[in-house]
Order: structure tokens, then C-alpha cells, then sequence
């Protein structure tokens, strides 16, 4: 019966506290991009990008210099992917936008 109480205290409590601010926010949605694997075709280097299917040096190099991406699909267009290793590799990749260029629209 205490233990119920003691945890109904702590329940209680926790709805007081304050919600996270919105640059913890930022760096939890960062860590959870990092967590589940995907790559950043805006921020990765070489050598993760190579890690990808069909992705290897120059596919790699081009990508970086087609920097940045509004969207993954980009990398067909801007950086000569082909469709086909787009398609195997999409759900692997994201392209994160800086913060800068979202608070400008």
C-alpha cells in the first residue's frame, strides 16, 4: 500500500515539471536520426556515404558537392544517382535541413 502511494506521489509530481525546451527538442530528434542508422546526405562524410549500396567514391564525392538537399530524392537529380540505387537506398537516408534555412520560411 505505501509502494502505491510513493508512486502516485511521483506521478503526481512528474506532471509538474516543465516540458523540454525546444533546443533539447532539436537534439533529440537529431539523436534519434542517428539512433535508427540513417545518413545525412547533408552532413555525412565519404566514408558513410560509401557505406551505402551502390554508393561508392564517385557517386560519394558527388553527392557532397551537390550539397544541400531539400529532399533525399535530390541525389537522383543534383548528383546523378541512379534511380535504381536511390530506390534501394532511400529508406536509409535522410536530408536534414539546418536549422538557419527552416527558421527563414
Amino acid at each position: 500500500m505505501k509502494l502505491a502511494r510513493i508512486l502516485i506521489a511521483l506521478f503526481a509530481l512528474a506532471s509538474f515539471l516543465p516540458a523540454q525546451p525546444a533546443a533539447k527538442k532539436e537534439a533529440v530528434k537529431k539523436e534519434s536520426a542517428v539512433a535508427t542508422g540513417l545518413i545525412d546526405l547533408n552532413s555525412a562524410p565519404a566514408a558513410s556515404l560509401k557505406t551505402l549500396p551502390g554508393i561508392g567514391d564517385a557517386y560519394a564525392e558527388k553527392i557532397i558537392k551537390g550539397r544541400p538537399y531539400k529532399g533525399k530524392d535530390e541525389i537522383v537529380s543534383k548528383a546523378g544517382v541512379p534511380q535504381a540505387t536511390y530506390d534501394k537506398i532511400k529508406d536509409k537516408i535522410i536530408a536534414k535541413q539546418a536549422a538557419a534555412a527552416t527558421k527563414k520560411k
